[in-house]
């Protein structure tokens, strides 16, 4: 059921306003005026925002009475709704929830059989690109000028994520029929990344089976009031880490995840162990090799800056397929499969190069929905999803918008608005968000 409710911040009111909240999205109108007009209006806007870049403008304006009183909801209404949010986070579309009784079962039932299908060329042909657009961005890190070195390290560090895709793949069982070849393959492909891949494939599986469940997700998640107020000099450091260094936060869940044998099951010990000797010995063998051969400034000119570019992919990636203002993080009793890797997933258009290079990662909503589709078949699921459910997802090309609303809004857990933003719970702290905010683009 939906509210009408005239607010009192949009429309002067001498009565008391009370805030009634039957569902995510209310529509308001004012009933006392001439004719009929509808705006809407939804809790998870940030308290405090201007107004104005949210509401339709109105004709004319009276001082009106805070009311609720229940109102039949309007399809027509809503879509309005979601197309002009949609624009004010900087996202293409933003999908309809989905109903409660579909199962993720339903919806992978809809898929067609062939994109699950096995392909060892198609495979092997997107190792051979990885290892060709890397090589020839080492090349190209050689042979630059000094002013041209921050496009071949943007060039190699988007086409070692490539690596980073294809063990991904190996870790989901959609890279090859063998898994042996697959936990090689994968093993060697993390390597240049100092990823441990044993470790990284046990957590990444979990963030697949409790895609945004609160404490359960092993991927991101939204900042703890508690953990927030625990201390000023954690605060400061969250500030930073999800607002001006939110690009490059992977490297701390790397850090964090990855390596602490106390994060693992019993039996999952043995195989991480390995995975750490790996990565270990690419360390002490690989890394002394390039300062031998290139120096300090080489290791930092062809390990380290690719590197840096890699996170930046990553981090960018991951939140903008699983952080907006709409889309929930829920507890174990709320949370439902379909809804979290189908309305909780974002598709998200990037340049062509980016796409290619990275092999279609962030065609990402298929990949939720089943995670044995390989990469190359991304494509042909997501297509078939749009004419199933397409009125279910998010979607978006990637745009300076899009960043800014989850870098300057997506921040503290709360359960009524999903997120509260640094500036209203810490307004004297959050100077990095305040800067964000003047000098982000706000362009879509």
């Amino acid at each position: 059921m939906a509210c009408r409710i005239a607010d009192p911040s949009v429309f002067p009111s001498t009565g008391h306003h009370q805030r009634t909240r039957c569902q995510k999205i209310a529509t308001l109108s004012a009933p006392c005026m001439t004719g009929s007009w509808h705006l809407t209006w939804n809790r998870l806007l940030v308290k405090g925002e201007n107004h104005k870049k949210w509401v339709v403008p109105m004709r004319r304006t009276r001082t009106v009475q805070a009311v609720a009183a229940p109102v039949a909801p309007s399809s027509a209404d809503s879509a309005e709704y979601r197309k002009q949010l949609a624009e004010s986070y900087g996202l293409r579309q933003i999908g309809e929830q989905l109903p409660d009784n579909i199962t993720l079962k339903d919806v992978i039932d809809t898929l067609p059989k062939t994109v699950f299908e096995i392909d060892d060329v198609k495979a092997w042909k997107s190792v051979l690109l990885s290892v060709t657009s890397y090589a020839f961005g080492l090349l190209m890190i050689s042979k630059a000028p000094w002013y041209l070195l921050p496009f071949a390290w943007a060039w190699t560090g988007t086409a070692v994520t490539g690596f980073f895709v294809i063990g991904h793949d190996c870790a989901h069982k959609s890279f090859s029929r063998n898994k042996l070849v697959e936990d090689i393959v994968g093993t060697l492909a993390f390597l240049p990344l100092i990823y441990p891949y044993e470790p990284w494939r046990f957590k990444h599986d979990r963030h697949h089976a409790k895609t945004n469940m609160l404490k359960e997700d092993t991927a991101w998640h939204p900042v703890w009031k508690a953990e927030f107020d625990s201390s000023p000099i954690l605060r400061k450091a969250i500030i930073f880490g999800y607002g001006p260094f939110r690009p490059w936060m992977s490297i701390g869940h790397w850090f964090l995840w990855h390596f602490d044998l106390k994060r693992f099951r019993s039996n999952e010990i043995q195989r991480v162990k390995i995975s750490l000797a790996c990565v270990f010995g690419f360390m002490v063998i690989g890394w002394p090799l390039i300062i031998y051969k290139a120096g300090i400034m080489g290791w930092i000119k062809f390990w380290l800056m690719p590197w840096l570019g890699y996170h930046f992919w990553m981090s960018t990636f991951t939140m903008v397929h699983h952080t907006a203002p709409h889309i929930p993080f829920k507890s174990s009793d709320e949370w439902n499969a379909a809804q979290a890797q189908l309305n909780g997933t974002v598709h998200c258009d990037y340049p062509s190069w980016i796409e290619i290079l990275c092999h279609d990662i962030n065609v990402h909503i298929p990949h939720h929905v089943s995670s044995r589709i390989p990469h190359y078949n991304l494509r042909m699921a997501h297509k078939s999803l749009q004419e199933n459910w397409g009125k279910y997802m998010n979607e978006a090309k990637w745009n300076w918008r899009l960043m800014k609303t989850i870098m300057t809004l997506c921040h503290v857990y709360d359960k009524e608005e999903n997120y509260v933003a640094f500036d209203q719970l810490a307004p004297e702290e959050s100077q990095p968000i305040a800067f964000l905010k003047r000098v982000m683009p706000d362009y879509a």
